[in-house]
């Protein structure tokens, strides 16, 4: 294993950025935490890479847990409050209790302002116009700047650190070391790489996977993509549907629609599953 990634500060947004600090174990350590756990029933098993596959394959998560890395971020604190709701790492943020807060915050260009998205409560939709988009920015710039000043004035006067930041917005950089073992990291990226996931934090998570995931690990990077990022999945109402269209059953088909109530005019469940099935090239 390689560790050219260490320490290199991979930028992320404006101002933010990725830098893995540490690692411990690799694939081989994967690998090695499997065949200590099978036994003698691993020994059939001759190459790493098919090993690997299978674990993924068969959702085996322990032996992922063997490997730990460590980060050092900057992340804006609303994107930060989204992070840390991964409760299944070691985290150490910078405290503007004792320290100055970051002196820089995450700015949107015009043309990047998102509309609340019509179909989703907690997403995003198409661009605002650009027109709007200017004056946005712009107020942005005007806010951010009278916080900082604010904030600056506070502390010259003496004002408590604790007390002082209380007005800073959400768009203010956070520095954090976040260490998290493999299996954990894994879910991260499957959750924040969602296209249905908020476009900021999905920046850091695509940085994790292409600069540190891909070069750290890249047995299990193959078969988590191939196997989780890239796959799609069926529930057994969906798995009856498409058995029966196949088959030549259309209106054994409609009757399990009706049943699930996707008849309904809106009904997420049954867009979600007409999308994943138009992947495979059925069509309804």
């Amino acid at each position: 294993m390689t560790k050219t990634f260490l320490n290199v500060q991979f930028p992320v947004l404006d101002d933010g950025f990725v830098r893995p600090v540490d690692v411990m174990g690799g694939d081989e350590a994967v690998v090695q935490a499997a065949r200590v756990s099978y036994g003698a029933g691993t020994k059939k098993v001759s190459e790493d890479r098919a090993l690997i596959r299978y674990l993924m394959r068969h959702r085996h998560t322990s032996p992922f847990e063997m490997c730990e890395i460590k980060f050092h971020l900057r992340v804006p604190m609303d994107c930060w409050r989204q992070w840390v709701r991964h409760r299944t790492a070691s985290v150490n943020e910078y405290s503007t209790r004792y320290s100055i807060a970051v002196n820089a915050a995450q700015t949107t260009a015009p043309e990047r302002w998102r509309r609340q998205s019509s179909d989703n409560k907690q997403g995003s939709g198409e661009f605002l116009d650009l027109v709007v988009g200017r004056e946005l920015s712009r107020a942005e710039t005007e806010i951010q700047t009278l916080a900082r000043k604010t904030y600056e004035e506070r502390l010259r006067l003496g004002v408590a650190r604790e007390q002082a930041r209380k007005d800073l917005p959400l768009s203010t950089y956070t520095e954090a070391y976040w260490k998290i073992d493999l299996h954990n990291l894994l879910r991260f990226l499957e959750l924040r790489l969602h296209p249905h996931a908020q476009h900021e934090i999905r920046a850091y998570a695509q940085c994790i996977y292409d600069n540190v995931l891909c070069a750290w690990v890249p047995m299990t990077a193959e078969a988590f993509a191939d196997y989780v990022l890239n796959a799609v999945t069926f529930s057994a109402v969906e798995l009856q549907i498409m058995a029966a269209i196949n088959g030549g059953r259309a209106a054994e088909a409609a009757e399990i629609y009706r049943r699930a109530g996707w008849d309904a005019p809106k009904n997420r469940e049954r867009a979600e599953f007409e999308k994943k099935a138009a992947k495979i090239g059925l069509k309804f």
